[in-house]
């Protein structure tokens, strides 16, 4: 099966609904809570959770308007502190993950934005326990570099970003990789994964 435009919507939608799904769900319960709530205390606790729940909606949607759609307009730059502020408030509310930001460059051409953010949410994914995400980049070559207690990256997503699993297995836990994978191929670039430590998992992008 080719990857058709309405293919890539629809698994792109999966991933985006299910990423969503906590905070909304979060909020929801919050609500019901609230409602049936008289002491004072605890609607002061549901009314925390109602905001919580929807920062965390609206860090998501922020990151995934420039991982997947058409952030920052129509223009071919994203503002560097634009991504940086969308990968800081994906992981700023638990400080589970500490951010490491390395980009000089003022702006940033939008088909890299998208190779960035992907691979960052990937990157994250597999820092289980937290740990440390440090992202770099400058020109054509962009590093991102996660270090954590606990390691797991998944065979499939990495056959997936090296182009190796046919379009007909892909799923939206894949949708990422394969989104990176295509953009990286757009442009003659390559990508190297480097294991270099047990607890270190390293990403080499250079684009053409």
């Amino acid at each position: 099966m080719t990857m058709t435009a309405i293919n890539l919507a629809s698994l792109l939608c999966s991933r985006l609904c299910h990423d969503l799904l906590s905070p909304v769900s979060a909020m929801n319960n919050g609500i019901e809570l609230l409602a049936d709530e008289h002491d004072p205390e605890m609607r002061a606790r549901c009314i925390d959770l109602l905001s919580e729940s929807a920062k965390v909606s609206a860090s998501k949607l922020k990151f995934f308007r420039l991982a997947f759609g058409q952030g920052g307009g129509f223009s071919e730059a994203v503002d560097s502190e634009e991504i940086r502020e969308a990968i800081a408030g994906l992981f700023g509310f638990d400080h589970r993950i500490q951010l490491g930001w390395m980009v000089d460059e003022p702006v940033m051409e939008k088909q890299a934005v998208r190779i960035l953010l992907n691979l960052s949410l990937i990157a994250s994914d597999a820092l289980v326990r937290g740990g440390n995400l440090d992202i770099g980049a400058e020109g054509n070559e962009i590093v991102i570099r996660a270090e954590g207690r606990r390691l797991v990256f998944d065979e499939q997503i990495e056959a997936t970003l090296l182009g190796k699993i046919p379009q007909d297995q892909l799923t939206p836990r894949l949708v990422a990789a394969w989104l990176i994978y295509t953009l990286i191929k757009e442009r003659n670039g390559d990508l190297q994964i480097v294991r270099p430590e047990p607890n270190v998992l390293l990403f080499g992008i250079n684009l053409m």
